[in-house]
Order: structure tokens, then C-alpha cells, then sequence
């Protein structure tokens, strides 16, 4: 598996991960010029805004070191149009899917929940 099959790989085991745990998949790899999101979920009256990092179990950083603050403000921004662009009226959460990708081919996900703050 090369570089982006392992990323699409590992967003769609976040996505199954999600739906076991309660959550509605609204959207998935949503572009909009030149914004863009990972996965946009909903649980309750909370709309999750879902960064997916992924990384091979033999890798020297682990997913979570990819959620730089610079990609949280690239986030941020997609977040603010998709919000401008649905007129979503709830709380939204930044959160961070770290998955792992197994040498068996399987996956481990992390859901970190609240992993970016925003101060609107």
C-alpha cells in the first residue's frame, strides 16, 4: 500500500470507528476551493469537525505529530466556510483521529476528542 492508499485506508477505518461509536457521518473529504475536511460528523447537538492522521506502524512519528498548529488554522478557516455554507446552529468540536496502520494490514484508532480549541 503506497503513501495515499494508507490515508484513504486510514479515513475510512475512522469513519467505521465513528459510526460504532454513535456518531452520523455528514460529510467526508469535503473541498470547497481551497478549504477542506477530513470528516464532518455529528453526535447529539454537537457538530465534530474530524482531522485523520495516519501513519504505518513502523513510522518514527506518531499521527498526532502531523496536527500541527498551522493545519489546525487551515482547519479552522474550512470549518468557518462549512459552517458559513450549512448554517449550522449548534457547538462544533475540533477533533483528531489518530490511526495506525498495522503490518497485518489492520488499523488502531484514537479518537482525541477536542484536540484543537477554537476561541471563536
Amino acid at each position: 500500500m503506497d503513501r495515499a492508499e494508507t490515508g484513504r485506508a486510514g479515513e475510512a477505518a475512522a469513519r467505521e470507528f465513528l459510526r460504532e461509536a454513535g456518531y452520523g457521518i455528514c460529510d467526508t473529504n469535503w473541498r470547497s476551493g481551497p478549504y477542506e475536511l477530513d470528516i464532518v460528523a455529528r453526535k447529539g447537538d454537537v457538530l465534530h469537525f474530524v482531522e485523520v492522521k495516519t501513519r504505518r506502524e513502523a513510522s518514527l512519528t506518531p499521527p498526532s505529530a502531523a496536527a500541527t498548529r498551522r493545519k489546525f488554522l487551515a482547519l479552522k478557516r474550512a470549518a468557518v466556510h462549512y459552517l458559513a455554507l450549512t448554517h449550522w446552529p449548534g457547538e462544533v468540536q475540533f477533533d483528531l483521529a489518530s490511526v495506525i496502520c498495522r503490518k497485518d494490514g489492520t488499523f488502531r484508532v484514537e479518537l482525541v476528542e477536542e484536540a484543537m480549541e477554537s476561541h471563536w
